[in-house]
């Protein structure tokens, strides 16, 4: 029995969903529009996303410069020799 009910709610429900969508009428130029707005949508997605990837390359390159610039003028401890020899600069050189 419980079978039955169930195969019998089946049909009812497909019955009442069939009905449903018989009275659904698409516009003609539905697919046109909503493929229209798809493509805007997809479009600009692109085009925002393509700027943000400028943006970010850019800040990249400029933080990079901008480290690059702030080094000191005058060598520094580890190549404190003429020669570039690596030695701190407050321990005496071996005589040759």
């Amino acid at each position: 029995m419980n079978d039955t009910g169930h195969d019998r709610t089946e049909r009812e429900l497909r019955e009442a969903l069939e009905a449903l969508a018989d009275g659904v009428r698409a516009a003609p130029d539905a697919y046109r529009t909503a493929r229209g707005e798809w493509l805007r949508r997809e479009r600009r997605r692109r085009l925002v996303l393509a700027v943000l990837i400028a943006v970010v390359f850019t800040l990249a390159t400029l933080i990079g410069l901008w480290v690059l610039n702030q080094s000191p003028a005058n060598p520094g401890v580890i190549f404190s020799g003429a020669d570039g020899t690596v030695g701190h600069a407050s321990l005496p050189r071996p005589q040759p």
